[in-house]
């Protein structure tokens, strides 16, 4: 019998584990070479996980399990004959049985160790702040196991008479877990400020207006604000390079190219793709590079290379409503821009007020490396290319900066 070992392959550089998110099959199924399998969680990206020849499939690894790379998580019996499309007809059903009722067993009376602590349910119950009390033990004699304690929910109150309080406990992916983690991690190992600004879009909007159907119809990409902000970051970054460097020890480390990473939200979390060497895009070029990763983010395709990296980030919080927020840093970059929700409200132009459509930007710096004047410095200077897009993101031509 010839039977292929199936081994967790490596997503990329530095991942020793995966973790198995979904079978999507069941043991004992018929697959097909090539036929996605699994899917597994790196703390980078979901990837699927292919059949890598045809036969009977037998799983090794349950739903949630922690696997090696390079460690077996099935079987395949290739000599498996593949089995017919219509089905056996069910044999006849054996007669059942009656159930025999037993009475039911005597309540154990309780001892020293009922709803006693073992030493590592009583410290999980310390941090969650739970009493012992309150916990029912399912270990000898009634005792509290670390099990118990890791499955126990603080109190929530007394339940209403005309209200349902249900709860649903999931175990989080491994990309989440990895993004608290580090979230967590740059919120103590950096010294983070942020500092804000405010910017008028109205030449974003009139040329949008102007040359969008045409952009559009000429490239099969949409003329939106991601590539004004893009270009923006790339010209404020080669004006103030210490926001595009990043610290290494006792080293400071500046870079001459721009990767600019994009937050997006996919199924699985946050994911943030790389636009690579963004300074040599025009805007048509970052609108398709935009547009594919986010696709790619979205369709559960991305891949571990296309998230690595970056020299600096964007996000943009105002696709969901947000009107003002602070970034939290991608390590080990040193600096991320927050985009904002776009509001009319009423500005002084020329010594008149006027309604104006204003987008609140926010910029999160490590002050470790960034002093005050380099990030205001680079947030005034992504402001005044936003502002005057035409002079300083398309050398006063429009129409060949669009390529039109």
């Amino acid at each position: 019998m010839s039977v292929l070992e199936m081994k967790v392959p490596s997503p990329g550089e530095s991942i020793t584990e995966v973790e198995i998110a979904t079978w999507l099959v069941e043991d004992g199924d018929y697959v097909e070479k090539d036929q996605p399998i699994a899917e597994v969680d790196s703390d980078k990206a979901t990837l699927e996980l292919p059949a890598e020849e045809s036969g009977i499939v037998t799983l090794k690894a349950e739903e949630g399990d922690a696997v090696e790379v390079g460690a077996v998580v099935c079987l395949i019996d290739m000599d498996a004959a593949k089995p017919e499309e219509n089905a056996a007809p069910a044999k006849d059903e054996a007669p059942k049985e009656e159930k025999k009722t037993e009475p039911a067993p005597a309540q154990k009376a309780a001892t020293y160790a009922t709803g006693t602590a073992s030493p590592a349910a009583k410290k999980v119950l310390a941090e969650k702040g739970i009493d012992a009390s309150t916990v029912k033990g399912t270990g000898k004699e009634g005792r509290i196991t670390k099990d118990d304690a890791v499955k126990a929910v603080p109190s929530m109150g007394t339940q209403p008479a005309n209200g349902t309080r249900g709860i649903e406990r999931k175990k989080m992916s491994m990309l989440r877990r990895k993004v608290a983690e580090r979230l967590v991690a740059v919120k103590s190992e950096t010294a983070m400020l942020t500092t804000f600004n405010e910017v008028n879009m109205q030449p974003i909007f009139d040329l949008r207006s102007q040359y969008k159907e045409d952009f559009k119809a000429k490239h099969g990409v949409g003329l939106g604000f991601m590539s004004f902000f893009t270009l923006a970051v790339v010209r404020a970054l080669k004006m103030y390079p210490d926001v595009n460097s990043m610290i290494d020890g006792d080293y400071q480390i500046k870079h001459d190219f721009q990767d600019i990473s994009i937050a997006v939200s996919g199924p699985k979390g946050l994911m943030v793709p790389v636009i690579r060497n963004a300074e040599n895009l025009s805007f048509r070029g970052v609108e398709s590079e935009v547009k594919r990763l986010a696709l790619r983010a979205r369709d559960g395709q991305i891949t571990v290379d296309e998230m690595t990296g970056g020299t600096f980030t964007i996000t943009n919080g105002g696709v969901f409503g947000s009107m003002l927020s602070t970034p939290i840093i991608n390590p080990p970059q040193s600096g991320i821009l927050g985009m904002h929700n776009i509001v009319n409200r009423p500005m002084a132009v020329n010594g008149e007020v006027v309604i104006q459509p204003i987008m609140y930007v926010a910029l999160s710096y490590d002050h470790r490396i960034i002093d005050g004047r380099e990030s205001v410095g680079f947030l005034v200077a992504v402001k005044e290319a936003l502002e005057n897009p035409i002079e300083l993101l398309m050398d006063n031509n429009p129409t060949k900066a669009l390529e039109m």
